[in-house]
């Protein structure tokens, strides 16, 4: 295998050079927790302080509502569990969308073992998540609705500005997992009236393991990780100094080069949604045609399964997913494809290309020959395709 091509930049992205080159000093000369009093403690805080200002700045918050976590899987679980917990009295009800991440569907889970009661708000056939359905199921009760910002599987924006306001209007907190959506569309929690934002480095080209969640000064939430007096005592643990100071530098990136970024991955979505129509028969582009990030593009491949394309293009140097990396393991069809209403046959074939900023039409050129020789391929194998479906059998 020579070349390699990696198209899962949802599942995560490399560290930028930009943004390893900050972090390297951290690992050698600013070493110190930045919990301790003495100069290596106040070094490594004063890092902690830049990069905190520069995570609140890239959603228009303010520093101190701004709290570092171990990624987006903890701010999300934060969040939900947090807020339900601290408010517990205002009301028992909750109301989230049929296609968030796990992290916030689990957590949820969670909450229904302890007497909590959740809806799934419906979402359309291109995964819009239903105003009207939250209206309709808003109670004197709900006390959290929680509405992912960009969906990381099939890439759709949702309307969180209107569902904010609906939220708003009626009194109940508001949280937006904004994972997939940081660096790729405008976040400002100000104007979108977002009381809790989940975040994470790893998909903006920072390190893994760091993230953050956005708290509006005001609203209650309590701790799910104890034993220190780190983020405000919000969040017990030692500061991952390395991690937050790649993760401040990731942001500020993000922000000022989100128009140049955006721009060419359109240009590279269209190109490649436009060629695999064009060469491949009988597929389905998941997903809204218009709202949606261009990073992003989940294809189901009719009568065949997805785990098959995706193997032979891995032989081939070629990374794609499936759908979520959180759900790689599962071989149960997509739960966002499923509340969209494909159907399970056709959601079985389906995967998501996810773009990197660095992506070239060559590579795009190089993945659209070998897809149409696999599709083609394991087509003439599957027993249930009749050559295309209406031609004489291939055995």
């Amino acid at each position: 295998m020579e070349k390699r091509i990696y198209l899962d930049n949802a599942a995560t992205t490399y560290v930028s050079n930009e943004v390893l080159n900050e972090m390297l000093p951290v690992f050698t000369s600013i070493f110190g927790n930045s919990s301790s009093l003495h100069s290596f403690g106040r070094d490594a805080s004063a890092l902690v302080d830049k990069s905190r200002d520069r995570v609140a700045k890239a959603i228009n918050a303010s520093s101190n509502e701004v709290f570092f976590t171990s990624g987006g899987t903890e701010a999300n679980n934060w969040a939900i569990l947090g807020i339900a917990r601290a408010n517990r009295k205002k009301g028992n009800h909750i109301i989230v969308s049929s296609i968030e991440h796990h992290s916030v569907l689990d957590a949820c889970a969670q909450l229904e073992k302890e007497g909590f009661k959740i809806t799934y708000a419906k979402v359309d056939e291109f995964g819009i998540v239903s105003l009207a359905d939250i209206m309709h199921n808003i109670t004197k009760d709900t006390i959290l609705i929680s509405v992912m910002t960009v969906n990381n599987e099939v890439g759709t924006v949702q309307n969180i500005k209107a569902i904010a306001k609906t939220a708003k209007e009626n009194g109940i907190i508001f949280h937006t997992d904004a994972v997939q959506g940081l660096g790729a569309v405008k976040l400002d929690v100000k104007d979108m009236d977002i009381d809790a934002m989940s975040i994470s480095a790893h998909k903006i080209y920072g390190p893994k393991g760091v993230g953050a969640l956005f708290i509006r000064n005001g609203i209650r939430i309590e701790s799910i990780i104890h034993g220190g007096n780190q983020e405000k005592g919000k969040r017990g643990g030692t500061t991952n100094v390395a991690g937050v100071v790649g993760f401040g530098k990731a942001c500020e990136i993000a922000i000022r080069d989100m128009a140049v970024n955006q721009q060419k991955l359109k240009v590279i979505k269209d190109y490649f949604i436009s060629e695999v129509t064009k060469k491949i028969q009988y597929i389905k582009v998941n997903g809204h045609p218009q709202q949606r990030i261009s990073g992003t593009v989940n294809i189901s491949f009719e009568m065949i399964e997805g785990e098959s394309i995706l193997l032979r293009l891995d032989l081939e140097g070629i990374a794609v997913s499936t759908g979520s990396a959180c759900t790689s393991g599962s071989l149960k069809p997509s739960h966002v494809l499923e509340a969209m209403n494909v159907p399970i046959e056709t959601a079985q074939g389906s995967i998501r290309f996810s773009f990197p900023k660095s992506i070239s039409k060559e590579d795009i050129d190089f993945t659209i020959e070998k897809l149409v020789g696999i599709i083609e391929k394991l087509r003439s194998w599957s027993p249930i395709t009749k050559a295309g479906r209406g031609k004489k059998d291939v055995h």
